[in-house]
């Protein structure tokens, strides 16, 4: 392994992120659990950033792709109608929209959440005929020049290298800490035309900001989001990329608020298998598109659909995966409020805070948060940091973990803790 990790640096560019982090070279994983090439055992807390919801090698998604492949089945296919693409379409249609009373359309972007920003913002243009797109400090939807307009985070901002407009940012749930209402903000700018807010086409929010630092937006303010929206003509944008397929204990993050955005965009989880899948979810008075307005050549990556439609099948049909997930929620943060406890030992003002398995621990510094989390690597659990310095400690797990890989994970987190602070 030594010479693999000598030679790596030496191919790729030093634009990597979590082989720095997490620097050994990796060769196997199943469910959450994944190992280093010379036998190392990790649990994985980070799950490809979000996007193995059902763990890694699933074996009811692995089947299905395999036995997929080995029927010479369409693999490409552009936007061409395939048996897969209806499977994955009809599937999700009858599982996952009509028992939520949800009447969207379908754009398969493809092929990562970037994709799916920069078509629903694009197509909210279209539809309101206004450039201007509102998001939310700490919000992240991507690095593509346009989902980066509406990302706030300065690191992939300045990175851009160009000016970047057709953005403005108001500030999200809590942003002031409580007692301020951050929606009154944004409403005296649509009020006032000596703001400088031009009327904007649509907002954009996440429900759990995940790379913001795992900031949970309230029920009361996702509705009050939504009707501000009806009043000022603007349409509201759920980008569920991390925060959907089922993170939060729901199929959709907004279900827990109750409200009905006008286009949701889901990627990351959506194959099931981590394959690369993306899609825009549009309400059909808004779907305006021209054939061809918006395209890709890998929106048609058909394995990926069947992982997808397989995984719905296997874990949507009814509500007891989602109740597992709920359950397993309360075994999480019930560890995680004793490692707050712990950490105000210390004198250390942490907080706890998600919704679902989208959680984390606010230790106040980057660097605290980078040392427990080089030292639970050190002892077996990959977990990732976010939030505007990195002072989050956050948790991705995978939503098939198991209760004892869940504790494991926390008794490593303390003992980490304690190694660094003690």
């Amino acid at each position: 392994m030594e010479d693999m990790l000598e030679r790596l640096p030496e191919f790729e560019s030093s634009v990597r992120t979590y082989s720095r982090s997490f620097p050994v070279v990796f060769s196997k994983a199943r469910g959450a659990e994944i190992y280093s090439i010379d036998g190392t055992r990790y649990i994985d807390f980070l799950a490809g950033a979000g996007t193995l919801n059902y763990g890694h090698n699933h074996p009811v998604l692995k089947e299905a792709v395999i036995e997929y492949f080995r029927g010479d089945n369409i693999v490409h296919s552009l936007d061409l109608w395939t048996k897969a693409k209806y499977a994955y379409l009809d599937t999700f249609d009858r599982l996952i929209l009509k028992p939520r009373k949800l009447d969207y359309k379908v754009h398969l972007t493809g092929p990562t959440g970037t994709n799916a920003v920069e078509a629903a913002i694009r197509l909210a243009r279209k539809v309101k005929n206004r450039s201007n797109i509102v998001s939310f400090t700490n919000g992240f939807h991507g690095v593509t020049m346009g989902s980066l307009a509406v990302t706030g985070n300065a690191k992939f901002r300045t990175a851009a290298g160009l000016p970047i407009m057709g953005g403005a940012f108001m500030p999200f749930d809590n942003y002031f800490g409580g007692g301020v209402d951050t929606l009154a903000y944004f409403r005296k700018f649509l009020s006032d035309r000596s703001s400088g807010l031009d009327h904007p086409a649509a907002v954009i929010v996440e429900v759990v900001q995940g790379e913001g630092g795992i900031n949970v937006a309230s029920t009361a303010w996702l509705q009050g989001l939504e009707k501000i929206c009806r009043t000022h003509d603007m349409l509201m944008i759920i980008d569920d990329i991390q925060a959907g397929c089922g993170r939060t204990g729901k199929f959709f993050s907004f279900e827990h608020a109750g409200v009905v955005p006008d286009m949701v965009t889901n990627s990351k989880s959506l194959s099931g298998y981590g394959l690369p899948f993306s899609q825009v979810l549009i309400r059909r008075e808004h779907d305006l598109w021209e054939p061809g307005q918006y395209n890709g050549t890998f929106r048609g990556h058909n394995p990926a659909m069947v992982t997808a439609a397989r995984a719905l099948e296997h874990f949507w049909a009814d509500d007891t995966f989602a109740e597992e997930t709920r359950q397993k929620e309360m075994i999480v943060r019930k560890g995680f409020l004793g490692l707050v406890e712990t950490l105000r030992n210390y004198d250390i003002e942490a907080e706890e805070r998600g919704l679902g398995l989208m959680r984390g621990i606010d230790v106040r510094s980057g660097d605290l948060a980078s040392k427990i989390t080089v030292e639970a690597f050190r002892n077996g659990l990959m977990i990732e940091t976010s939030g505007h310095s990195g002072q989050v400690i956050k948790c991705l797990c995978p939503l098939v973990i198991t209760h004892d890989q869940i504790e494991e994970a926390v008794q490593i987190l303390s003992r980490s803790i304690a190694r660094v602070l003690g």
